[in-house]
């Protein structure tokens, strides 16, 4: 049993339409490096040139944001839950 991974509406284009992948890792790391064999240009749309999660992008380990447990090492097991979550701006 791997990973949940639930991918939000701008990043389905890379999943063909895909609200929820399968994924392998130990880590947010390792997660995303192997989602991107299958899902190619989901890293870069994740993270940044230094290799940060990109600052309007949030990810969530069953329910818990990863900024709060250890960033992109957070560790994983399987049956976790991860949500990547495009950060919401705008208002009056």
């Amino acid at each position: 049993m791997g990973v949940k991974v639930r991918i939000p509406t701008p990043l389905r284009g890379l999943t063909s339409g895909q609200g929820e992948v399968e994924g392998q890792g130990n880590s947010i790391n390792e997660l995303i490096e192997n989602l991107e064999q299958s899902y190619a240009g989901l890293r870069e749309r994740i993270y940044d040139d230094s290799g940060s999660v990109r600052r309007f992008i949030n990810i969530y380990v069953n329910e818990e944001d990863i900024r709060f447990l250890q960033g992109i090492s957070t560790q994983l097991k399987p049956g976790d839950l991860v949500s990547i979550v495009p950060a919401i701006a705008g208002g009056c």
